[in-house]
């Protein structure tokens, strides 16, 4: 079974085009591309990825989508486009058809911004994605989790892929209302998982694999192994963690588990879900 990483990032910097990069996040400062990830792979044993949008513009969308084009190892891209806007419905069927998109992620309010994700734009241009075959990434933090479930009911034939496990606790060791939360999302069969950006959510310089375990169990128990799937949040995770120790982090984890089940999760939820060609 190939192994996939679902979630990396490329991007130009500039400072205007990443606000979210601060003063803490120096590393991030510059470019990140594919001549960087390769080598990475290969020695992680990784055949491909997919790469994911990191700013919210629809000139870093297009940019992907060229990187995919020429990059093999790029076997999709999960773009942005402008759902609240009304030239949604014209741009989407404009990029729908581009063989290497495969989902789209969008703004869904800031960390204590409960109501954003029901406004009626919002919701509108996440409708538009039925007859599609994409997918949509949910970015939320720990304070989000308790509404999206609500959000996602709306659109009940939608596939929906959480990231990073919404973010929890880790760093203050805080399971509730994190796990009960995800648990309640896990119920709907259309929501899938990523098994990423955890090391961020910990002490950086310190973390070790056992703080991780009961978040790890937690989205084994809600998810299983059919809606789980790797993910490394590289460049972002390397303020953590190189990106080898994350891929042998997981694939420890994962040793437990039977042959069939540690494929799903390794590469393929990913081939499924994200509907990525083998090789």
């Amino acid at each position: 079974m190939i192994r996939i990483d679902t979630h990396q990032h490329f991007w130009t910097y500039k400072p205007e085009n990443y606000t979210w990069i601060d003063s803490n996040m120096r590393p991030l400062q510059r470019d990140y591309g594919p001549v960087d990830l390769q080598p990475l792979l290969h020695q992680a044993n990784i055949g491909g990825t997919v790469a994911v949008e990191a700013r919210g513009h629809l000139e870093e969308t297009e940019q992907l989508l060229a990187i995919a084009e020429r990059t093999e190892l790029v076997r999709g891209v999960v773009g942005w486009l402008p759902l609240t806007e009304p030239s949604a419905a014209a741009l989407l069927e404009r990029h729908a058809a581009h063989p290497k998109l495969r989902g789209l992620r969008h703004w869904l309010g800031s960390s204590d911004d409960l109501e954003y994700m029901f406004r009626p734009e919002l919701q509108r241009g996440v409708a538009l994605l039925s007859g599609t075959g994409l997918s949509f990434d949910l970015m939320l933090w720990p304070p989000q989790l308790g509404k999206v479930a609500a959000f996602v009911d709306r659109h009940p034939k939608q596939i929906f892929i959480l990231d990073h496990f919404a973010k929890p606790y880790i760093r203050d060791g805080l399971l509730e209302p994190w796990r009960s939360q995800l648990r309640e999302l896990a119920r709907r069969p259309n929501v899938y998982c990523k098994v990423s950006g955890l090391a961020t959510e910990a002490d950086w310089q310190s973390w070790q694999p056992e703080q991780l375990a009961p978040y790890l169990e937690t989205a084994l128990e809600a998810f299983t192994p059919q809606r789980l799937m790797f993910g490394s949040d590289w460049p972002v995770c390397t303020l953590a963690t190189s990106y080898m120790r994350w891929a042998e982090t997981i694939a420890s984890w994962a040793g437990k588990l039977s042959n069939a089940e540690r494929d799903r999760i390794l590469g393929g939820t990913a081939l499924e879900v994200y509907r990525l060609s083998p090789p």
